[in-house]
């Protein structure tokens, strides 16, 4: 008689503002070679409760464990949308908000040195909209999105992220956040530290506060595409805490952790 193996668990990735899901292609082909299942809804940018709600809805259709993983704002989608689903086993942040009960976005931006997206931002009003949508959207400068979002790119990809740019409702910004799911989850935060979008002193405060397993990876917010390696130890060594495959490639010290590439 042979004892059953437990499935790994689904890996579900949340992008962030300025962004969509096409952000995590090379963190998913790695996830994919390591043998996991993964999905990448879209965020819709347009309200943290509705944004969480909506990916509450998409996890709670996934019947195995799951490990959420945020980038920037998607981190407070994942904090706001995991504290009551069952089957959310481990978070995953990378240069994300990873905010408290009654917090919101904008309370951490503001809590520390700007950093140079904050000239580098524009506002704009939606170009049609109905009864109860947010009125008016945040874009970063097409002219500023290189060197403040994906420094670390080649040029050509920086100019198509510029031009692609999904835009956040200026709303989004100011949702209050619920109880963190962090409180009662394993986390784990990769540290941008070469961050113009978001002060890594202020990841760094929310790693800390967590109590989460720290990555340092030397990159620009956009690190989920210039350093997907890293990011997918950081998710593996998630993964194997939970009881899923190990994640070669990290040396680990005093819950902080360095990428070693293998």
């Amino acid at each position: 008689m042979h004892s059953s193996v437990p499935a790994p668990p689904t890996v579900v990735l949340v992008h962030g503002a300025f962004t969509d899901a096409s952000s995590w292609a090379g963190v998913i082909s790695r996830l994919h070679t390591a043998g996991l299942t993964v999905r990448a809804p879209a965020n819709p940018l347009r309200d943290l409760a509705q944004d969480a709600a909506y990916l509450r809805s998409v996890v709670r259709q996934i019947d195995v464990p799951v490990v959420l993983v945020g980038h920037d704002y998607g981190g407070a989608v994942i904090t706001h949308a995991a504290t009551d689903a069952d089957n959310v086993l481990a978070l995953c942040y990378v240069a994300a908000f990873g905010l408290d009960a009654g917090e919101c976005v904008l309370d951490i931006t503001n809590r520390f040195a700007p950093a140079p997206a904050a000239d580098a931002t524009r506002t704009a009003a939606l170009p049609a909209r109905t009864p109860g949508e947010p009125d008016r959207e945040l874009y970063i400068r097409r002219e500023q999105f290189p060197q403040v979002y994906a420094a670390d790119l080649p040029t050509s990809d920086k100019e198509v992220l510029s031009v692609a740019q999904r835009p956040i409702a200026c709303g989004a910004l100011t949702g209050r956040s619920g109880p963190p799911a962090w409180a009662s989850k394993p986390s784990w935060y990769a540290i941008a530290t070469a961050d113009r979008m978001l002060n890594p002193t202020a990841q760094r405060f929310m790693a800390q506060r967590m109590a989460a397993t720290e990555y340092a990876l030397d990159g620009s917010h956009a690190v989920v595409l210039s350093q997907p390696d890293a990011v997918v130890a950081m998710i593996r060594d998630a993964v194997a805490h939970v009881g899923g495959r190990p994640g070669p490639g990290t040396m680990r010290s005093s819950g902080r952790c360095l990428y070693r590439p293998s």
